[in-house]
């Protein structure tokens, strides 16, 4: 098989991983982004924004290995692109690609901060804190136009219900003035995710995430805003991105940074073999050793996933990859006690109230 050649500004190199399921009919409305480089007389491939109106709009999971057990996703697919996103599978269910169609074919949901109120208007809903971006990230650039993530905000700030962020886009800065009301209720935590430095390599992985600098700078932003960020420093790629796990800590804990966390990269379903042809495209060099330490922790094969493990990986590679990263953290004072948010604080105000 010929590996094609990589699209630029895109992560996936085609859309070889078929989809799984019926095709979901979409409805147009929009181009994002695709005249900000040129494409060297190569025709733009455009990202679509299809619509989508679902019954309800928190999710919820028993997965023993996740921190939390409820989350919400304003959209499906997301244009930043990232080849190794444990997420990409998930287009299947629309009979889409997880490949190109995961960045390109993009599913937004404008009624989100409407269901999400009668959702937590329901007599005997008990507050959690809700995660955000464990699907896609909700401030790709799409947010920019549809705002559904800062909706979303606003109805949680409204019912004083806590929610965690997890992205790798300093676009969530434009919501400070939401985020510091929700932090000063210790009802927020975010997360930003750092997976390098260098800005080639970040390209290469993440084509169209905010660069590096930008991510750290948004660290700053929060931290000084007094809103708790943290640093993802995930995935680790073997032999790709590994050797800057302490300058990642360094750089986050410089800007504020409260504390850290780390997951080594996953290879589930179709993620396995885009990631294969994207190391063939842009590493051809070390592919083979990249692929043999991934599978050095997921005792042989692309992915392991058994509760317990399939976060952490096993092994000696991935156990020299944890006391690395504890070492760090405990250097730069990012090994701090997990948050615990306030769930106290969780009304559910009046239509009258809601009038003013």
């Amino acid at each position: 098989m010929v590996t094609p050649p990589p699209l630029k500004g895109r992560g996936a190199a085609d859309n070889a991983a078929s989809a799984r399921f019926d095709a979901l009919a979409t409805q147009v409305d929009g181009d994002w982004l695709d005249t900000r480089e040129s494409l060297d007389d190569v025709a733009p491939l455009r990202t679509t924004v299809s619509i989508e109106a679902p019954r309800t709009i928190i999710t919820r999971n028993t997965s023993p290995d996740i921190p939390f057990d409820r989350s919400v996703n304003a959209y499906r697919g997301c244009e930043h692109g990232c080849i190794y996103c444990f997420a990409r599978p998930t287009h299947a269910y629309l009979g889409l690609s997880p490949g190109l169609d995961f960045e390109t074919k993009l599913t937004a949901k404008p009624s989100a901060a409407t269901l999400l109120r009668a959702e937590l208007s329901k007599r005997g809903y008990t507050p959690k804190p809700l995660a955000m971006g464990t699907n896609t990230d909700p401030y790709q650039p799409i947010e920019a136009a549809f705002r559904i993530t800062r909706a979303l905000l606003g109805v949680l700030l409204e019912f004083g219900h806590p929610v965690t962020i997890t992205t790798k886009s300093d676009r969530v800065t434009a919501d400070l003035d939401l985020l510091t009301q929700l932090a000063s209720q210790n009802l927020v935590a975010v997360a930003i995710s750092v997976t390098s430095l260098d800005r080639t390599i970040a390209r290469s992985i993440e084509p169209r995430a905010p660069t590096p600098a930008r991510r750290i700078e948004a660290i700053r932003q929060l931290a000084a805003a007094g809103v708790p960020v943290f640093v993802s420093v995930s995935p680790v790629i073997p032999a790709i991105t590994d050797h800057e796990i302490e300058a990642i800590l360094e750089a986050a804990a410089g800007a504020g940074a409260y504390a850290a966390f780390t997951r080594p990269v996953r290879l589930p379903h179709e993620v396995a073999p885009l990631f294969r042809a994207w190391l063939d495209a842009h590493y051809p060099d070390r592919a083979a050793r990249v692929l043999h330490l991934i599978h050095s922790m997921r005792d042989g094969r692309d992915n392991d996933p058994e509760f317990g493990t399939r976060m952490a990986g096993k092994g000696p590679y991935a156990e020299m990859l944890r006391r690395r990263f504890a070492i760090g953290c405990a250097r730069f004072g990012l090994d701090k006690p997990r948050l615990e948010l306030a769930t106290d604080r969780f009304r559910v105000p009046s239509a009258q109230l809601r009038m003013w």
